[in-house]
């Protein structure tokens, strides 16, 4: 009895080491498979994050703004305080009108707006491009419309912008203004006086509006502020309350005076620069109708994009 007894416990250790091998297969698999899981994820996530900052930076303008040298200009007696409770500023925004310059085609810009109105009067212009007479067709450049505005902005310095207000606490909106007047009401928290508040519950932010200018700035300082909200303290976002107003919009069309475009050179081989010299000394000329000339740009090739200002 006592082989058999053994035999059997033999069996028994050789099913268990089985079934404890094909448990360590199964985990294995199931391992592998959440890896591979995790690293599709990851791949998702990257491209995400790659089309989120892609479609970020398409609604970003980053432009250097020039210097402007500015003087004083005059001294103005305040009728009351309330016109120092905001700082004020205002931006004229008018946009680049363009033309684009095809092959065969010349722009040719003159000192005198009377040398390039007389220069499109004649029309068609004989024109020696390394010993071979062209025909050039002046007329006026054909540039595309413009907008201009004025954007002005005021940023309060009694006002307050509060955003991140903790949401899912349950209280009524009413409590929250009021649990909002008295957290930036407290004046060892660097708050003051109150004057109103308003709530926005569904895009979790407020303004707050303070008595005395000067709390708006003491709260500005740092980026958050403490909420305490049944004993537990959450910290939200602040940031300057600014309005911004959009002014005189207006769409014009260009036409530039002392800019003409010329055309018949789609045949013309040679390189762009020797046509221009051609051009330039052509149109210097008085007995061609033309008169000082400021600049030449001609497109043998590929088409450019040329800029005009007011």
């Amino acid at each position: 009895m006592e082989p058999d007894k053994d035999n059997k416990n033999q069996v028994l250790k050789e099913q268990q080491l089985d079934e404890e091998s094909m448990n360590d297969d199964q985990n294995e698999e199931l391992l592998d498979e959440i890896r591979k899981e995790n690293i599709q994820l990851q791949e998702v996530i990257q491209k995400l994050e790659a089309e989120l900052d892609g479609a970020t930076k398409d609604f970003q303008i980053k432009e250097d703004i020039p210097e402007t040298q500015i003087k004083f200009s005059s001294l103005e007696n305040p009728e009351n305080d309330s016109q120092f409770l905001n700082i004020s500023c205002s931006f004229q925004v008018s946009s680049q009108v363009s033309y684009e310059l095809q092959k065969g085609q010349a722009l040719i810009t003159f000192e005198k707006e009377e040398v390039a109105q007389n220069v499109i009067k004649m029309g068609k212009h004989q024109v020696q491009l390394e010993g071979e007479s062209v025909e050039l067709t002046a007329e006026p450049v054909p540039l595309s419309t413009g907008v201009r505005f004025q954007v002005h902005v005021d940023v309060s310095k009694v006002k307050i912008t509060v955003t991140e207000i903790p949401d899912g606490l349950g209280l009524p909106e009413d409590q929250m203004r009021d649990k909002l007047e008295l957290g930036f009401g407290k004046s060892r928290r660097g708050g003051g006086e109150v004057e109103s508040v308003a709530y926005d519950k569904q895009s979790r932010s407020a303004v707050v509006t303070f008595v005395e200018p000067g709390v708006a700035d003491r709260i500005l300082k740092k980026k958050d502020f403490p909420l305490y909200i049944n004993q537990s303290c959450h910290r939200v976002l602040v940031s300057p309350y600014t309005e911004r107003r959009l002014q005189k919009y207006q769409i014009f069309s260009g036409v530039s005076k002392r800019t003409v475009l010329l055309t018949g050179m789609e045949h013309v081989r040679t390189d762009e620069e020797t046509v221009e010299d051609f051009i330039n000394i052509h149109f210097q000329l008085g007995r061609n109708g033309g008169g000082e000339v400021e600049v030449v740009k001609c497109s043998l090739g590929q088409p450019y994009r040329a800029y005009f200002e007011e």
